[in-house]
């Protein structure tokens, strides 16, 4: 296994594992889905939008990205 492999690997067993710890607290407000709805504000139009706008753009780059 290669350095990146390993960083990459590190970072995403990490962010599963706070992932986890977040959905087993009861605090509200600590896991991704819930950051990333307060990053963008979608309970605003312009928040929503602009959400929406910015992952069908990052889904179809990287889908470009990886296939090519």
């Amino acid at each position: 296994m290669t350095t990146p492999d390993l960083i990459w690997t590190t970072l995403l067993v990490l962010g599963a594992a706070y992932e986890l710890y977040a959905l087993a607290d009861t605090k509200d407000g600590d896991t991704l889905s819930e950051r990333v709805r307060a990053w963008f504000r979608v309970h605003t139009h312009p928040g929503r939008a602009t959400f929406a706008i910015a992952w069908t753009g990052f889904a179809t780059w990287f889908l470009i990205h990886i296939l090519t």
